[in-house]
């Protein structure tokens, strides 16, 4: 599949980035090699292939939840430069 700049801005636009030309050459690169093997991967015969749920058979042993003791909500904001009411406030970091 060809990937044109149209979509490389599109998808650009969709994710609040900005690419430079030759950032956009290399990025038009590497999806048309991604979506070349994705087509690969559509070539496969996988009739008798069982699905795979999990990579390994080993399982997770998880801790118990503990209650621990913890700061208030004020004493976190105490040391906040900036808030508004009960939420710590920050500076904007997505521009449109």
């Amino acid at each position: 599949m060809k990937i044109d700049d149209q979509m490389i801005d599109r998808i650009s636009r969709l994710a609040y980035l900005e690419f430079g030309e030759e950032e956009k050459e290399k990025i038009r690169q590497d999806l048309e090699q991604i979506l070349t093997f994705v087509e690969k991967l559509k070539e496969l015969d996988t009739e008798n292939v069982e699905p795979l749920v999990y990579l390994s058979d080993k399982t997770n042993v998880l801790r118990e939840d503990t209650k621990i003791p913890t700061i208030s909500m004020e004493e976190a904001l105490l040391n906040a430069p900036e808030k508004s009411g009960r939420f710590f406030k920050v500076p904007k970091v997505i521009r449109k």
